[in-house]
C-alpha cells in the first residue's frame, strides 16, 4: 500500500515519463528523474537534446551533462562509419578513429551539427561545448544498463577531469 501510495495522486497513476500530447496522441520524451537544474534555475531534459544529436551521421551516442553548471554540454561518442564516409567525400585521408577525432575538420563538422540541432530548442538548452570521444557506450564497460539505458553516474565519473576543464574554460 505504502508503495502504491507513491506512485498515485487521485486517479493518477505517476510513471515519472515525461510527454507532450501532439494530435490526442502521448509522446514520452524524458523520464523525471533524468532532468537535471541548471545553475541558472533552469530545467533541462537531456533526452530530448541526446536523440537529437543522433541525428548526426557523425555521432552514434552522445550523454547531455550541466546538472548545477551554468550551461549543459554534451559528451559526444564518435560513428566510426560516419566519419570514414565524411572523410571520404570531403578527400580526407582517413587514418583510425581515435587520430580523427582529433583532428580539427572533424571536430568542427561535429560542433556545426550540433549548432543545426541547438536550433530547435530554447537559449538555456542550447549545448554550448563538447566533449569528442571514441569509444561506445556499452554494457561491458559499466556505461549502459542491460537495457541499452545511460547510466550516467558512471560516465560522468569516467569523464570528471574533461567535465572539469571544460567547465572551467
Amino acid at each position: 500500500p505504502e508503495l502504491t501510495a507513491e506512485v498515485m495522486s487521485g486517479d493518477w497513476f505517476h510513471t515519472g515519463d515525461i510527454g507532450v500530447i501532439e494530435d490526442g496522441f502521448i509522446r514520452i520524451t524524458d523520464r523525471k528523474k533524468e532532468m537535471f537544474k541548471t545553475s541558472g534555475g533552469k530545467y533541462i531534459a537531456p533526452q530530448l537534446l541526446e536523440n537529437s544529436l543522433k541525428a548526426s551521421h557523425l555521432i552514434s551516442q552522445s550523454m547531455v551533462i550541466g546538472s548545477n553548471r551554468r550551461f549543459p554540454a554534451a559528451i559526444c561518442i564518435l560513428n566510426e562509419d560516419g566519419v570514414k564516409e565524411w572523410c571520404k567525400r570531403h578527400s580526407i585521408s582517413y587514418t583510425n578513429i581515435d587520430e580523427m577525432s582529433k583532428d580539427n575538420r572533424v571536430s568542427d563538422r561535429v560542433w556545426q551539427d550540433v549548432e543545426t540541432m541547438n536550433e530547435g530548442f530554447a537559449k538555456w538548452e542550447k549545448i554550448k561545448k563538447v566533449i569528442i570521444d571514441t569509444q561506445e557506450f556499452t554494457v561491458d564497460n559499466g556505461c549502459l544498463t542491460p537495457t541499452f539505458k545511460l547510466k550516467r553516474k558512471p560516465i560522468l565519473a569516467k569523464y570528471e577531469s574533461q567535465i572539469e576543464d571544460l567547465y572551467a574554460e
